[in-house]
């Protein structure tokens, strides 16, 4: 599998190209605002086409070029032929929790955002662009394991608190000298990694490398972050590598002795209304 990561200029968000091998249909989670170009850069390198677009979650920071990556897929051609319903050159579906659905309207104003009195679309340089065909992810996703794009499949576990639809993604994948994966474990020889199988969250904001996601914002809440929090570190394999939605990797084992956040989050765990 291919796992390709390039970086939105605004707030540094993650914006990750999946695939099942080159010259194969594309699954991009999270384009934030810039992430177009390095996107394409991806899918041009690895001879891809998009499939799907993936959200995390609802932030600005991380839905705000989908619709600019599927306009410029369709200007050079890249847009996957029948790709889950999407007429072949004109459109690609867009997913995203349904509860994160209405901050598709306008993101800026949802998620709250200013900097010196600028809104994030003033930061962004661009105007915001509602992706033409947006869903919400397939309900039987969160049962079981779905394809979005052919040999890419998802299981989807709800992780509110960072916003109401914040949810992870897993995902098995045999993969080997990938960078992604060098900031997730110590590794002797770098230049010489055998595939192996891995077990891998596309986490967006809900756990960093040593901290999670803020819970001030428009929708967040602090004490269902803590159940998230709580839910993930009993259920979730130590081993599992997270591909957040800012910063390195890391692995679920990692945060279990790194992360301030996630061990107190155990900590309440008999605390009234955490």
């Amino acid at each position: 599998m291919l796992i390709e990561r390039t970086l939105a200029p605004v707030f540094g968000a993650n914006c990750y190209v999946l695939a099942a091998e080159p010259g194969a249909c594309a699954l991009v989670v999270d384009p934030g605002a810039g992430a177009a170009r390095g996107a394409m850069a991806l899918l041009r390198s690895h001879d891809l086409t998009l499939g799907a677009i993936l959200l995390t979650h609802g932030h600005a920071d991380h839905v705000w070029d989908a619709q600019r990556l599927i306009d410029a897929a369709v200007t050079e051609g890249r847009v996957a032929s029948g790709a889950d319903g999407a007429s072949a050159g004109t459109s690609v579906p867009v997913y995203i929790p349904r509860p994160d659905l209405y901050r598709l309207e306008d993101p800026a104003i949802t998620t709250g955002i200013t900097v010196d009195g600028m809104t994030f679309a003033d930061l962004a340089g661009t105007p915001w662009l509602r992706p033409a065909d947006a869903r919400p992810f397939p309900q039987d996703g969160f049962g079981r394991t779905v394809e979005l794009v052919p040999g890419v499949a998802l299981q989807a576990v709800p992780a509110p608190g960072h916003s109401e639809g914040s949810t992870l993604f897993f995902l098995n994948a045999q993969l080997g000298d990938n960078q992604l994966l060098f900031e997730a474990e110590v590794l002797d020889d770098p230049t010489d990694i055998p595939e192996r199988d891995y077990l891998l969250a596309l986490d967006g904001d809900v756990i960093f490398k040593g901290s999670v996601g803020r819970t001030d914002l428009p929708g967040g809440d602090q004490y269902q972050m803590w159940a998230t929090l709580r839910l993930l570190a009993t259920a979730v394999d130590p081993a599992t590598v997270l591909l957040p939605g800012h910063g390195a990797a890391t692995t679920m084992a990692h945060e279990h002795r790194a992360n301030p956040y996630l061990a107190e989050a155990k900590a309440r765990g008999g605390e009234t209304g955490a």
